[in-house]
């Protein structure tokens, strides 16, 4: 099954198409990479995807619905949520609490229930304490919930934003380049996540630099270079294209390697 589409997409800024006629066709349960150069576009199309921005042609759909052009959070109502490079925490909150905001769309009390105190918002607190605690234990933050999210170490703290992504109950997640900055053994803790993530059902779509993640975790590959499609295939697949190949020569030796 198509759990996520796009057809030809397509933006401009400054009379320059950052992504032009961009066609993908994500299957549910996959881990779907996208990989570009600087520049090629992964970002802008991760953008158009969740909703950040709107294309200029072309149309997305989400389990057959076309939400082209809604907001994120009317995606998140529909089951698409996304994290972003850098994350996005409450520094003196602790790291439930950050989650807990995460869960705000399924709150279902409101201002004067809050006011008032009354007996459904004592309830809805505890579900929503209890979904997010399972959301840290999915990431491997379970025993860090008190903890302010600002003494977590970096690589933990992408992990936290993934578990806020998580409260929304997406069954798709944008990842974008969760192990940026991430150390070998940080990675390595995101891809455990990632896969633990699949299992569960949740389709992943990934923004990384990080090649031999990209390599290692994932089902498809699509590559970007100057805004619009390279190619798409396996890991095997796009390692073996000489094009691929080409695009990155002026890449690191570490990047060509993973490629490799």
């Amino acid at each position: 099954m198509i759990i996520l589409q796009t057809d030809r997409l397509s933006i401009a800024f400054g009379g320059l198409w950052a992504v032009d006629e961009v066609s993908v066709a994500i299957e549910a349960g996959q881990v779907f990479s996208i990989i570009g150069p600087n520049g090629s576009g992964k970002t802008t199309l991760f953008n158009l995807m969740s909703g950040i921005y709107t294309p200029d042609d072309g149309s997305i759909r989400l389990a057959g619905e076309i939400v082209t052009g809604l907001a994120p959070d009317q995606l998140a109502r529909r089951g698409l949520s996304r994290t972003f490079q850098n994350p996005q925490v409450f520094s003196q909150m602790s790291t439930l609490e950050n989650v807990m905001v995460g869960r705000h769309r399924h709150e279902r009390t409101g201002f004067l229930a809050d006011l008032l105190h009354w007996p459904s918002v004592a309830r809805q607190n505890y579900v929503t304490r209890d979904a997010a605690l399972a959301a840290l234990a999915h990431v491997g933050l379970a025993d860090f919930y008190d903890r302010p999210a600002g003494s977590l170490a970096y690589g933990a703290l992408k992990r936290l934003e993934i578990a806020r992504a998580l409260a929304s109950e997406p069954t798709v997640l944008l990842l974008d380049e969760p192990a940026a900055g991430c150390n070998p053994v940080e990675t390595q803790e995101i891809d455990g996540v990632i896969r633990f993530l699949v299992k569960g059902g949740i389709t992943i779509v990934l923004v990384e630099h990080d090649m031999r993640l990209v390599m290692n975790i994932s089902d498809r590959i699509h590559v970007l270079a100057s805004g619009r499609t390279l190619t798409e295939g396996t890991a095997d697949e796009v390692r073996s294209n000489a094009a691929v190949v080409q695009t990155y020569l002026g890449d690191s030796q570490e990047t060509l390697r993973a490629l490799d």
